[in-house]
């Protein structure tokens, strides 16, 4: 049962932090609505395949998203933008220009500038042949890549690979483990926090984090509908609170609802966490254009000194690199199964070298109140907890394992995660066992 993903429309520049969570929320309603009323489940259909479909269809009504579909090298993006290193934007300009493509500056994001297409436009194609060094003899091509889109991470691509199930309430924190984490403050850049969360778990969220309106996840697409995503950060919260019972969190919005950004609003997240945050959990990435480093992510994490980032792996099964876990200095997490011979690489999990640690990625946690329906599928009721698997959650884990050790051992972020990631490795492509 895999974890995370998935789509939506781009809110428009300048937008308010209070507007822009409204704006998501109707974003992440309006593509599951038309999902919702799609064909019901074939005969015989698992409420997982069922999931993978209502997202897939969601992605493709999503007006504001295009696929790179090749296969091996695949990456989800926002249609007529272009991003540019800001030295090299007015060559950029003038080759454009020459291409048929003209383009105009608009608001960029992440150190790097914006340049928005009149008309629809293969990005793609536009940005091989920028970076192809036959086109620039005597100089260095410019650096440019598409907007991408970002997911909560599940399998295919990060999306979700089933929804959550249905799960008891987890047993009281025990008191002796109080002191793990303390005085650490987590920042989760996620779908945000359900409103209620921590009036309805108060033993694992009361106090934990400031309250916020603008942190708040949408959770819901009418009524007490769940968004297909919604209560994925409160799941995430509720994960590093177990881990490490004395962190205190400091939830921001980078997803919607339904489990999807873009790299503008990762980075704004980042940018709104507060300076008491030491650790960074990152339970979404993305694939990019040819693999190559996401030039806003790489400025944005570069100017977070003194804090430990660890992001998931992703849950495609593969082994190619997602970002931003791949960049140097995060913790990519991958996820292990139980099984009744022990632990075991999940399926879903992606893998390789670049991994730096895993830790068991079925588990439950806090989560939301509402109903989560699936055509054809049965409704299912949650009041508060749930259990999910994947990258996401085994991310949330070793997030809050990294903040006990800075307890434990009185270390930086910076030392603990060295400490950690230079302990044995559990398997080449794995990294080391967080338990």
């Amino acid at each position: 049962m895999p974890s995370d993903e998935p789509f939506a429309s781009r809110p428009p520049a300048g937008m308010s932090r209070r507007r822009l969570m409204a704006w998501s929320a109707l974003a992440a309603a309006a593509p599951l609505g038309l999902a919702g009323r799609g064909a019901p489940a074939a005969a015989g259909e698992s409420p997982d395949a069922t999931y993978q479909r209502i997202f897939q269809e969601a992605l493709s009504a999503d007006p504001d998203l295009r696929r790179y579909a090749v296969a091996g090298r695949e990456f989800l993006y926002r249609p007529r933008q272009l991003l540019v290193a800001r030295p090299d934007v007015q060559r950029v300009m003038v080759r454009l220009r020459g291409y048929g493509h003209p383009a105009t500056e608009g608001p960029g994001f992440g150190g790097v500038a914006r340049l928005h297409f009149a008309a629809e436009t293969d990005v793609p194609s536009v940005v091989a042949r920028l970076r192809d060094p036959r086109q620039w003899p005597g100089q260095a091509a410019p650096l440019v890549q598409p907007h991408h889109a970002l997911l909560g991470f599940g399998n295919i691509m990060g999306n979700p690979g089933g929804p959550p199930q249905v799960a008891g309430a987890l047993p009281a924190p025990d008191p002796a483990r109080a002191g793990e984490g303390a005085g650490v403050t987590v920042g989760i850049c996620d779908t945000g926090i359900w409103r209620h969360a921590g009036a309805h778990h108060p033993q694992w969220l009361g106090g934990s984090y400031l309250a916020e309106v603008d942190d708040e996840d949408a959770v819901y697409v009418g009524a007490d509908v769940l968004a297909l995503q919604g209560g994925h950060g409160t799941f995430v919260a509720g994960v590093v609170r177990q881990a490490a019972p004395g962190v205190r969190l400091d939830p921001e919005a980078a997803l919607n609802a339904t489990g999807v950004g873009d790299e503008e609003m990762l980075v704004a997240a980042l940018g709104r966490l507060g300076p008491q945050v030491s650790v960074v959990n990152l339970s979404l990435g993305y694939y990019t254009q040819d693999d190559q480093p996401p030039l806003p992510l790489v400025n944005a994490l570069a100017g977070l000194p003194d804090r430990a980032v660890v992001a998931s792996a992703g849950n495609a099964g593969s082994s190619r690199r997602t970002w931003p876990a791949a960049l140097d200095r995060v913790v990519a997490v991958g996820a292990l199964s139980a099984g009744s011979a022990g632990l075991a690489p999940a399926p879903y999990s992606n893998h390789g070298p670049w991994v730096d640690a895993c830790a068991l990625g079925d588990r439950s946690s806090t989560y939301v109140r509402g109903r989560l329906q699936l055509p054809g599928q049965p409704t299912r009721y949650f009041d508060g907890f749930a259990a999910w698997a994947g990258t996401s959650f085994a991310t949330g884990h070793v997030a809050g394992r990294l903040a006990a050790l800075m307890t434990s051992a009185g270390l930086s972020a910076e030392a603990a995660r060295a400490a950690l990631v230079a302990g044995p490795r559990w398997h080449p492509d794995y990294g080391v066992l967080v338990a």
